[in-house]
């Protein structure tokens, strides 16, 4: 399981390697390039599934179905 993946914004395409959490979906994220906060989109259960290069952990272990039943916010 990788731990590790790189978000990119959708609005200014910066690019940051996050690690994710393991026990939590990060519903939030703050871009450190424009500070746009994001969300996921529609259908996806965190930010490292929309924008990562990497999905979370949940759904590397159990497919796209995989829910998070906890959020996390982005860290500050």
């Amino acid at each position: 399981m990788q731990l590790e993946s790189i978000l990119t914004c959708p609005i200014c395409g910066f690019q940051a390697n996050e690690t994710m959490p393991t026990d939590a979906c990060q519903f939030f994220y703050v871009c450190k390039g424009c500070g746009e906060k994001l969300k996921p989109l529609p259908g996806d259960c965190c930010v490292f599934c929309s924008y990562g290069s990497v999905p979370c952990p949940p759904v590397q272990q159990d497919g796209k179905d995989a829910c998070c039943t906890n959020e996390v916010s982005a860290p500050r």
